[in-house]
């Protein structure tokens, strides 16, 4: 037993583990950073070692037996408790310094990030953040999988194993073309909405679920033959005079280019709002740390999250206001 045990060695694992995510050699070889016959032949020696198959080898693809699933699921966890291990190491050297793998969904990332990136770099500057941008279900398993240390999320979050550190409150606002009947109005109630056709994005974005939420409470609905791909996909729409659409506060917000022909509205009384959590492994050596990074992502000024305020701004700064006040001010002179 103890031979056999000592053959083993965590770079097989982890060559196992590569197979069973890309389910290719020639691609785990890649994300291995080692050739195909050298994976290959590794994975047969692990078989050879345990006794059973671990794959079965097509022309086309690699597909994992039923222990080869398990016994990768194992290795994993082995990989990620090993990185436990040496993170626990490098934060009792230095608890600023290291690597934190952060998820961010696409909705809020490109909009969230140009506020807090410098700061964070300002407070840990020894700090080496790496930025992955997925939908929230991928950014969910990649967490249980240990292959991030902690994502940016909307709650609910309904996982035992991870811990949600609430951050803030993002109100939404209704973007609605300049000579659509709303955009008549300085500010919306909810049920304003009712029998209203909402341009949404497609399924597996948590922004549509919500924004779908805000449909059921409002009696609004959902514009059919059409779902968006991305957030400036349905900006665009609405400026193109296609539909009206809910826009997070952030995405309205300085660095983000004002669109022509997009008109904002806040609501009134109790707005639409997505609750925006910083979650991580409960187990995580990590934990202490991040708590940090929470509390830093947590103090954005309000201003940011005033959706009254950016809908005035864009009021005041919006292309053909200020086209129209150059107008005037010439026709008085």
């Amino acid at each position: 037993m103890i031979e056999w045990v000592s053959r083993m060695n965590l770079r097989d694992l982890r060559y196992l583990v590569a197979l069973a995510e890309h389910r290719h050699f020639g691609r785990a070889a890649a994300a291995s950073f080692v050739s195909q016959p050298t994976l290959s032949t590794q994975i047969k020696k692990l078989e050879d070692e345990l006794g059973v198959a671990l794959v079965e080898r097509t022309p086309r693809k690699v597909l994992l037996t039923a222990a080869g699933r398990d016994i990768a699921a194992r290795a994993r966890e082995v990989l990620t408790e090993i990185e436990q291990i040496k993170a626990i190491a490098r934060r009792t050297r230095d608890p600023e310094s290291g690597t934190v793998r952060l998820g961010i969904f696409p909705t809020l990332g490109p909009y969230l990030l140009p506020h807090v990136v410098p700061r964070i770099r300002a407070r840990f500057p020894r700090l080496e953040l790496l930025l992955f941008e997925e939908k929230t279900e991928t950014l969910l398993r990649q967490l249980r999988e240990g292959r991030l240390d902690a994502g940016i999320l909307a709650l609910p979050i309904h996982d035992d194993q991870l811990h949600a550190e609430f951050l803030f409150e993002e109100p939404f606002l209704l973007a609605v073309p300049e000579r659509h009947p709303l955009a008549q109005r300085k500010a919306l109630r909810l049920d304003d909405l009712a029998d209203q056709s909402l341009l949404l994005l497609e399924d597996g974005h948590c922004l549509r679920d919500q924004a779908l939420q805000v449909c059921e409470l409002s009696g609004a609905n959902e514009k059919s033959g059409f779902r968006a791909t991305s957030l400036e996909t349905l900006r665009q729409m609405v400026a193109a005079n296609v539909g009206i659409t809910l826009l997070p506060t952030l995405a309205v917000q300085p660095p983000v280019a004002q669109s022509e022909n997009v008109h904002l509205l806040p609501f009134r009384g109790d707005a639409p709002r997505r609750r925006i959590a910083m979650v991580w492994r409960r187990s995580s050596a990590l934990g202490a740390f991040l708590r940090q990074l929470a509390a830093l992502l947590r103090a954005l000024p309000p201003t940011l999250l005033d959706a009254r305020l950016a809908a005035a701004r864009r009021v005041a700064t919006a292309p053909g206001r200020r086209a129209s006040d150059r107008g005037n001010r010439s026709v008085r002179s």
